[in-house]
């Protein structure tokens, strides 16, 4: 029987690709060394990436240092304007979130910057169905890291990893805790414990796994 689930956020919850990628491609605007801009595309390959294989795949001409440090910059700016105009958030998602935070404790633990998670929050209104989160760049730990983190400062011996990714899953595998592959989000997953189609599919799923 579960005690809780914890989610990824970027392809799980929502995708904040198409409301930030001007955002970021303003950044670039300053900065003569970038030259190309980013597409949807670009964003959605970066999904669940920390922030030096993300600065390394989107710019690899620049030094290690400027790259991330041009990130970041993008990472702020998006912070900004995603806690004042929300992301897109999938089908269902608040709906599942509403009716699984009144049987089960949720959480996420996500790849992101410091303060993204923040901002879903308040751009979207959707912290109170969440007890805990952790991000990478709060820990400077990996996935599997902060999902175990999270479970023993809450206490949890059987929670479940809900994501879209590889690293997804992985992060549950280090976590030794099964991993929900969510197969409408960014990424190509083989092998996994569950399987959900959309985010209403994990309620029935976890009212199986609540009973036993």
């Amino acid at each position: 029987m579960i005690d809780s689930i914890i989610f990824d956020l970027d392809g799980t919850l929502w995708d904040a690709t198409t409301t930030v990628i001007d955002c970021w491609n303003e950044v670039l605007t300053h900065h003569d060394d970038v030259t190309h801009r980013f597409t949807l595309e670009d964003l959605q390959s970066i999904m669940g990436l920390t922030t030096p294989k993300i600065a390394e795949k989107l710019i690899p001409y620049l030094a290690p240092e400027r790259r991330e440090a041009i990130i970041d910059e993008c990472y702020k700016a998006e912070n900004i304007f995603l806690a004042e105009h929300g992301g897109v958030l999938f089908e269902g998602m608040e709906e599942m979130a509403e009716a699984l935070s009144k049987k089960i404790p949720l959480f996420i633990v996500s790849n992101c910057q410091k303060g993204y998670i923040e901002s879903f929050f308040m751009g979207n209104g959707t912290g109170h169905y969440f007890t805990d989160h952790a991000c990478y760049e709060d820990t400077n730990l990996p996935k599997g890291e902060n999902i175990k983190m999270v479970m023993e400062r809450n206490g949890l011996k059987n929670a479940i990893y809900v994501g879209d990714t590889m690293g997804d899953k992985e992060g549950a595998e280090v976590a030794g805790i099964p991993f929900v592959y969510a197969s409408y989000g960014f990424g190509e997953v083989d092998g996994y414990d569950y399987r959900i189609d959309s985010p209403m599919e994990l309620v029935a799923l976890a009212e199986k796994l609540l009973a036993g």
